[in-house]
């Protein structure tokens, strides 16, 4: 296949050579040039952005109510009460749960997510309803986009009897992360919570995300938990921190351990680009060598109005959360969300090598690619155009945020 006029990361315009799956060559593109005979199918590029494809590395499959009507939000405050409010209700939809499961996904390929780390919950309630539901999407789209499933107890494990036995079902059949939650404000038994989750994942050579809401010191203890279990553990580039929202609110000298730990133990952090400004920072994170993605969360479901299966959307949020102006920023920002996220899917893709590398797009590497209208990356942050053809490993998947024909 041959990508014709595309401009690489915002660069010159360009001719793109795939051979199967990767990238094979990147000629300057000659308006004037004659058609190249034999090179195999052609993308018309129209002097469109060239990036490596979305990385959702955080998003909840399982409790979406994107495709439904708009419901008012009757969520409480907290943890505990946002998920009896999507204990309350999530089977009352006016679609089944497999539709809009696999319906989301759709969505999210559609407009660039080529791929994706999805939780699904597990409890007594839902029993394994909802990981069958996101394992039902992977199979249908999995062709479309690479799936990770972490099997998450939104509800805690240990204070509802039962809840370890399912996490460990699911992982028999075939869950690839084991997720975890607020060990101590949740379960409040960080031990016996940790114990669980890292006993699973070593018992089933999975990795681990641990969800992580807790505020300021009680954060930090619960991280400091976490970082002596990989030292133990020697599971060093198997665990991944998502939200910790407040981690950089206790002082300077704490986060920069932190950051700094993280990198020694190749520790991985998910973000959603929240409000606030007690969380760590992207920039310090991205120099320091940490492994960063970006996930939209909920999407429009009984935890949140927002989200709607676009990453580009949220990679804005991502830049305006944290008040980047500078274009290096902003198209950092760009990176986390692709190849930020790739990296934690796979360690095959290696780390940002700090703020302003720009990977994804040379000679070798997997044609997982997205084509955006705009001037220039920050542009295309700031305008979020709809003109996007989707490839993956080399092949289109869609075309104007539709799933292409046949796909």
């Amino acid at each position: 296949m041959l990508i014709r006029d595309v401009r690489p990361w915002g660069g010159e315009r360009s001719d793109v050579q795939l051979d199967g799956a990767r990238i094979a060559a990147i000629r300057p593109h000659d308006p004037q040039a004659e058609p190249v005979e034999d090179v195999g199918d052609v993308v018309e590029g129209r002097g469109r952005l060239l990036f490596p494809s979305f990385s959702d590395v955080h998003v909840h499959l399982d409790s979406t109510r994107i495709g439904l009507p708009f419901r008012p939000h009757t969520g409480g405050p907290g943890v505990w009460t946002m998920m009896m409010n999507d204990r309350e209700n999530w089977r009352d939809a006016e679609v089944p749960l497999n539709e809009r499961v696999a319906g989301t996904l759709e969505r999210m390929i559609a407009r660039g997510t080529t791929r994706v780390r999805t939780y699904a919950q597990v409890d007594v309630d839902c029993k394994l309803e909802k990981f069958e539901a996101v394992v039902a999407a992977k199979e249908k789209h999995g062709h479309l986009a690479d799936v990770q499933i972490m099997t998450f107890p939104q509800a805690g494990i240990l204070r509802e009897p039962g809840t370890e036995q399912y996490l460990e079902a699911s992982l028999k059949a075939g869950a690839d992360v084991m997720g975890g939650i607020d060990p101590c404000t949740l379960d409040r038994d960080p031990k016996g919570h940790l114990d669980v989750v890292f006993g699973l994942a070593e018992k089933y050579q999975v990795e681990v995300d641990i969800h992580l809401h807790e505020p300021g010191e009680l954060g930090v203890f619960s991280t400091d938990l976490i970082l002596e279990r990989v030292r133990a553990l020697g599971m060093q580039g198997m665990v991944t921190m998502s939200h910790a929202y407040e981690l950089g609110s206790v002082n300077e000298s704490t986060s920069r351990r932190l950051i700094d730990e993280f990198a020694e133990l190749d520790i991985a952090m998910a973000t959603v680009a929240p409000a606030g400004r007690g969380h760590l920072s992207l920039v310090d994170l991205t120099e320091a060598g940490v492994r960063v993605g970006l996930g939209e969360d909920g999407q429009r479901d009984y935890w949140s109005p927002y989200g709607n299966c676009d990453l580009l959307d949220r990679t804005w949020q991502l830049a305006f959360t944290n008040n980047f102006r500078r274009d290096d920023h902003i198209e950092m920002a760009l990176a986390v969300a692709t190849m930020g996220g790739a990296s934690i899917m796979s360690h095959d893709v290696p780390r940002l090598a700090g703020v302003t590398d720009r990977p994804g797009l040379a000679v070798g590497d997997r044609a997982d690619l997205v084509l955006v209208d705009g001037e220039t990356p920050s542009s295309a942050v700031m305008d979020r155009g709809k003109d996007r053809t989707v490839l993956h490993d080399g092949r289109v998947v869609a075309e104007g945020l539709e799933l292409a024909a046949g796909a």
